[in-house]
């Protein structure tokens, strides 16, 4: 996928592109005759979009697992307070394996992240010795989950 923090201009997304996301995300394994039968293409040009949509970060198509059923049995979401720029911070964070999701934002905290750790001592670890210690961090508060209730990638290409 292309770099998060590089500037992009928006794709243009055309009615047959915004089904072709819809069927993916309704099954990311769906094969390209069936979406092009949905869509009404063959599946040549099914394949030339889906790559062309790839190619250009509008989709990604991954396996995504449930933390628990493969060992990650600690989740938390990380507020940081930065004292300073936030991208050296945020850039920190998006290359350590454990930290899934990395936002900058507006409000009371100017980093939110996701942390994905195997036990609670991984995420102590995590959160006290690299976290804490990376310059700029001036505050981090930590929310461990406690049940996942709903997590959805189907938003489609609205």
């Amino acid at each position: 996928m292309s770099d998060p923090a590089a500037p992009r201009s928006a794709p243009v997304l055309d009615d047959i592109a915004r089904q072709i996301i819809a069927q993916l995300q309704e099954d990311g394994r769906r094969p390209y005759a069936t979406i092009g039968k949905a869509v009404g293409l063959s599946e040549a040009a099914v394949r030339q979009r889906v790559q062309r949509l790839s190619d250009a970060g509008v989709i990604q198509i991954v396996a995504v697992s449930d933390p628990l059923q493969v060992g990650l049995f600690r989740q938390a979401m990380v507020a940081i307070t930065v004292d300073g720029p936030l991208r050296p911070v945020s850039d920190a964070l998006a290359a350590m394996d454990e930290i899934t999701y990395v936002v900058e934002c507006a409000g009371r905290y100017d980093v939110l992240c996701e942390a994905v750790c195997g036990d609670d001592h991984a995420l102590l670890d995590l959160v006290s010795n690299r976290l804490r210690t990376l310059p700029g961090v001036a505050r981090a508060e930590i929310m461990m989950y406690l049940e996942l209730r709903k997590q959805t990638y189907q938003w489609g290409a609205r």
